[in-house]
């Protein structure tokens, strides 16, 4: 049997008086639309400077900040048990001694661990059959005296006498990447600052290509920098200048190319540089299309291209001559199949791979190169997750991937494509313990009001039958830029579990779930159908005896965010709590200011109100922060992030100042902006943890006012 934690009946503190941010008038006209704010100022003119240096922010701001993270801090006082309860739990779960399974590069093996206690990894390597380890980089000594620290990328030179690796220490993603003499250990002196992070070297391993941040922290341009050489010297490989597209950089499978994606939200555009020659000019593939999306891999004189080109909605991989890859040469090797989303793909020497979805489950599929012949890898379980990682060697029989459901934890293979067999390499341990048969994973169908069917994924205990009052549930959503929701292990979602609740994952529209169209009605004019799909799910588990009205806590973040604030906005009679982590919230401010980092490449994703008043209106309609009704409001939990470049912290901040003065009763409504970090929240494994146990306190403890 399960060890059942007894429901907390720990309780808010609301004796604590919130603070009341000044309202200061502020109007602003587009299409004759007028957009009254008075919570605009609230907005820093300097926050390109924040990002950089949060204690720059305006001593006003900061003060409410402050205060809102004060009263935050007192309303949830009362839990401060259950929060460490939580973390024991949560932290019991976690190996402290953990480590990745070696991935092998020519003469050596590559991987991380952590020491026990360890915030942070170290870099390590062995000789490629095993031997005494090296360790190339020691996370946590470089992250002492730093309140964030995050190592974006770390790449091996070619001859393996050297690393290079990125590091943001402010949570703003602005990285400095710095080179180290595997000889000695030590970091030259140039450091290459405000980039992406992302890292390719040249073939002779005398230098590398990044991606520069510009001032808007729109990722613009590739250079080429030589190791040694003063940053200011670096050469311009390719740059872009319309700020709708971002430029993101990554290596060839077979290592021969830097592969230049340019992309917005629903097209991409690929160049290929040539790391073996110092002068090389970068080559376009194909030219850029409206809703033309692309991604490819060299294979010898071959290129292979992942694309939806002439409808193929779900994708199609096609292969073409290298020296001749344009639009009119691509050939179909794997044609699309309705329905069946091709998610992605990647080339060996002697085998092409692909990962499919297909009414949101994925499935690898293998196919020999030389004798065309193909087969799927197999699984049971009714919902499981995968990952790919193709791992760094192209000419090998091996294929690693990761399989997980929400009661199984992570187990890692290695799967030899000739043979068709595969050897698991690791399970994630639990230290703490773990019995899937005490729980079960299910997957059920809500209606939505046009028909349509929304997967829901559940977890709950074994010993939990639906119906009478069902139980109180978290429902997680998301819904954006085609992002899927993996079935995977949550191990920190057991302490809720583990306390009755049922957890569930709302498959709703804007996702790729079910496959490309699934995405493109949840977009655009079709947004808003995210959010009826979401109060579909949690209305399906009502009725299905799961839980109850008022007894579903929902949760989402960033866009997921904006999809609490749209549901909250509209039913918050179905939900006892909210939970909205880095919220985008004040869509339509955030639209109409193209200054911002993300706001013109977010223009294909939720229309630009600018230049169409019909997009203003309906971004008006639904935008969660403009829609703030005179009503009850459950209570609500939002976590910020003052050094955020996506969802900037005045979002949330504005948010919660407007429920306050607007709701009829309800609450409490409450904001937590991490001062040093940004979108990610805090940078540790276990400093996160905090995050999750104040989360899922807060949770609890609106389940605890229903008894």
């Amino acid at each position: 049997m399960i060890e059942i934690k007894k429901r907390s009946s720990a309780q808010f503190d609301l004796t604590a008086t919130p603070p009341i941010a000044e309202r200061r008038p502020f109007q602003k006209i587009t299409h004759d639309r007028v957009l009254d704010d008075a919570y605009t100022w609230l907005a820093a003119q300097n926050w390109r400077d924040v990002l950089r240096d949060p204690k720059t922010l305006p001593k006003d701001i900061a003060a409410l900040v402050k205060a809102e993270n004060a009263y935050c801090a007192k309303v949830v006082a009362p839990l401060k048990e259950l929060r460490k309860t939580l973390v024991k739990e949560m932290r019991g779960r976690i190996k402290e001694d953990d480590a990745d399974v070696p991935d092998k590069d020519g003469p050596y093996a590559y991987y991380g661990r952590f020491r026990d206690g360890a915030e942070h990894p170290l870099y390590c390597r062995t000789p490629r059959d095993g031997g005494p380890e090296t360790v190339l980089l020691d996370g946590e000594a470089l992250a002492k005296g730093h309140d964030f620290f995050d190592i974006g990328d770390t790449a091996q030179s070619p001859d393996h006498a050297q690393l290079a690796w990125s590091v943001d220490d402010k949570g703003s993603e602005l990285y400095a990447i710095r080179t180290r003499a595997l000889c000695d250990g030590k970091d030259r002196d140039d450091v290459v600052e405000d980039t992406d992070g992302s890292i390719v070297w040249s073939a002779d391993s005398t230098a590398f290509y990044y991606v520069r941040v510009d001032e808007n922290h729109r990722t613009a341009q590739v250079f080429r920098h030589i190791v040694g050489a003063d940053p200011k010297s670096d050469r311009l490989i390719l740059e872009e200048t319309d700020s709708a597209w971002f430029v993101g950089l990554d290596e060839s499978r077979c290592r021969r190319f830097a592969i230049v994606t340019i992309h917005g939200h629903d097209a991409s555009e690929c160049w290929l540089v040539d790391l073996r020659d110092a002068e090389a000019r970068p080559r376009l593939v194909a030219k850029r299309e409206p809703k033309l999306r692309y991604g490819v891999e060299p294979h010898g004189e071959l290129l292979y291209i992942h694309n939806n080109a002439d409808g193929a909605d779900d994708f199609r991989i096609c292969v073409a001559p290298l020296d001749a890859p344009q639009r009119a040469n691509w050939r179909d090797v794997v044609p699309l199949r309705a329905g069946a989303m091709i998610v992605t793909f990647t080339v060996f020497e002697r085998y092409l791979v692909w990962m499919l979805r297909e009414n949101s489950l994925p499935r690898i599929v293998v196919r020999d190169l030389e004798t065309n012949d193909e087969h799927a890898i197999a699984f049971e379980e009714e919902a499981y997750a995968l990952e790919l990682d193709a791992g760094l060697e192209f000419d090998t029989t091996q294929l690693r991937f990761v399989y997980a459901s929400m009661t199984t934890p992570e187990e890692t293979y290695d799967y030899d494509m000739g043979a068709r067999t595969r050897v698991l390499r690791k399970r994630q341990e639990i230290p703490s313990g773990h019995d899937p048969k005490n729980y079960v994973t299910r997957r059920v169908f809500a209606p939505a009001q046009d028909g349509e069917s929304i997967p829901v994924t559940l977890l709950h205990r074994a010993d939990f039958t639906p119906g009478g009052d069902g139980a109180p549930l978290l429902l997680y959503g998301y819904g954006a830029y085609g992002h899927s929701l993996a079935a995977d292990f949550d191990e920190d979602a057991l302490s809720l579990v583990d306390r009755g609740f049922v957890y569930a994952l709302a498959h709703t529209r804007g996702g790729t779930d079910k496959g490309w169209g699934w995405y493109e009605n949840g977009k655009l004019d079709k947004k808003t159908n995210t959010f009826s799909d979401f109060i579909a799910c949690a209305r399906h588990l009502i009725a299905c005896g799961y839980t109850r009205e008022g007894a579903i806590v929902a949760q989402g973040a960033s866009a997921g965010g904006m999809l609490m604030g749209a549901i909250v906005n509209e039913a918050p009679q179905l939900f006892a709590g909210v939970i909205a982590g880095v919220p985008f919230v004040d869509v339509l401010a955030t639209m109409l200011r193209d200054d911002l980092p993300l706001t013109p490449p977010e223009w294909l994703e939720w229309g630009n109100p600018i230049a169409d008043p019909q997009v203003y209106d309906r971004i008006a309609s639904y935008s969660p922060y403009d829609n703030i009704r005179a009503q009850n409001y459950p209570p609500i939990l939002s976590i910020a992030g003052l050094t955020d470049p996506r969802v900037t912290y005045w979002e949330p901040l504005k948010w919660v100042a407007k429920l306050r003065a607007t709701m009829t009763g309800g609450g409490p409504v409450l904001l937590h902006t991490h001062m040093g970090a940004g979108h990610a929240g805090a940078s540790g494994r276990f400093e996160a943890l905090e995050d999750t146990a104040l989360e899922y306190a807060f949770a609890i403890a609106c389940a605890a006012r229903l008894t």
